[in-house]
């Protein structure tokens, strides 16, 4: 996995911290459980981990659409003298998670959310006269068919594979008591490495701790919170390649193309998304390869199993920015 000397505790670590972290008192002690090592050594191991840069962050995936947020997708035209300054205006945009450079026409990609009583298009048109941008495009998701990101390290087998199934977004906010709202606000940031993180965040809101993690339940259970767990940098990963493939799908056959699409493991993401004529492509597939033969490889099975051969393939050349939102409930 590039530079990184990873054994096979660390692995096995990666694996379950992305795909089962527990939502407990301790829940690197039961972790370590799992893993026969103590407690510490789970903290000593991601704190490492953390350093070297694999992973990112420990937190919650938040669905933004239940909280009142509105979201899309855009790309713009930008010529090669304005991606810097480009690059700067979407950095410091609150709003905005993903960007990246990418091998077409409109070659600056980005994700935008905003509350639900903000006018995004307006937004998008001061971003893009503040970017210089020639044109771009939106692109806002109608149905999502699968969202988990999982880098498989090779510790196990045990791969996840669940997705929404073609669910259509949340059209308005969740209902959520006082004490949820207050709970899913504080719980957006990277947990500390401390054997007990979970009660520095209830004693902070003058919670009983057993009180805020059955809050941090009803959260997931509602599917406000998506899932919980380590987010990793796919480059340090050896995931060296991603791919956004674009595909078109008459509306008759898109639901069951999309569903098949997010049933392969390489794709992470998965939408039906609404875009204007000038865009023809309505299906978004996100797929990770170790390099660009093995992600056209995979781009090859699902144009296969899905029957869709009108499509692009979008490789990544930069990565601009990636954080989490902090979504206010």
């Amino acid at each position: 996995m590039h530079d990184l000397d990873l054994d096979i505790l660390d692995r096995r670590l990666l694996g379950l911290a992305q795909r089962e972290f527990p939502l407990t008192r301790s829940p690197y002690a039961d972790l370590g459980r799992k893993l026969d090592i103590s407690g510490d050594e789970v903290i000593q191991r991601l704190g490492k981990l953390k350093v070297d840069g694999l992973i990112r962050q420990i937190g919650p995936i938040v669905d933004s659409a239940k909280l009142g947020y509105q979201s899309t997708l855009a790309a713009m035209k930008l010529g090669v003298t304005k991606l810097e300054g480009a690059a700067r205006v979407l950095g410091a945009h609150a709003g905005i998670s993903h960007a990246y450079l990418r091998d077409h026409e409109y070659n600056l990609w980005f994700t935008l959310a905003m509350p639900r009583e903000a006018t995004i298009q307006a937004e998008l048109d001061q971003i893009a006269r503040a970017c210089g941008a020639d044109g771009f495009i939106s692109m806002p998701a109608i149905k999502v068919f699968k969202l988990r990101t999982y880098f498989d390290m090779g510790g196990d087998s045990s791969t996840p594979t669940d997705s929404s199934g073609g669910a259509n977004l949340t059209p308005e906010r969740t209902g959520l008591k006082r004490l949820e709202k207050l709970v899913v606000n504080e719980l957006q940031q990277d947990l500390p490495l401390s054997p007990a993180p979970f009660a520095a965040m209830a004693i902070k809101l003058g919670m009983d701790e057993g009180a805020f993690l059955e809050a941090c339940a009803s959260l997931m259970r509602s599917g406000v919170i998506r899932r919980y767990g380590a987010s990793l940098d796919h480059n340090r990963a050896g995931y060296g390649a991603n791919a956004l493939t674009c595909w078109y799908a008459a509306p008759d056959k898109a639901d069951g193309a999309g569903r098949k699409l997010a049933a392969f493991k390489e794709v992470s993401h998965c939408y039906e998304r609404k875009t204007p004529e000038s865009w023809k492509y309505n299906l978004f597939a996100m797929l990770h390869g170790r390099d660009t033969e093995s992600c056209m490889e995979a781009v090859g099975r699902l144009s296969a199993a899905s029957g869709l051969n009108d499509f692009i393939t979008l490789f990544t050349l930069r990565e601009l920015k990636k954080t989490r939102i902090k979504y206010a409930a």
